[in-house]
């Protein structure tokens, strides 16, 4: 599925309690639909990410197994 750039629809917004505090950091809410919304925390106006929870899970896994780096 792919991978859609919008702007934020009022989302209830949710940032990990393992986020240092240093401005690093990405907040996700559940969306409309089947979608996951990704955001920079430090650009909250900015753009909004929409993926699905499958396409999330995967970059979780990705994240958590090292394949990316965080």
């Amino acid at each position: 599925m792919p991978i859609t750039i919008l702007g934020d629809e009022g989302h209830s917004w949710r940032k990990s309690s393992y986020s240092a505090g240093n401005g690093e950091c990405i907040e996700v809410a559940a969306s409309f639909g089947p979608w996951i919304s990704i955001r920079d925390s430090k650009d909250p106006e900015g753009p909004v990410i929409n993926c699905s929870a499958e396409a999330f899970r995967s970059l979780l896994d990705a994240a958590r197994s090292g394949v990316l780096p965080i």
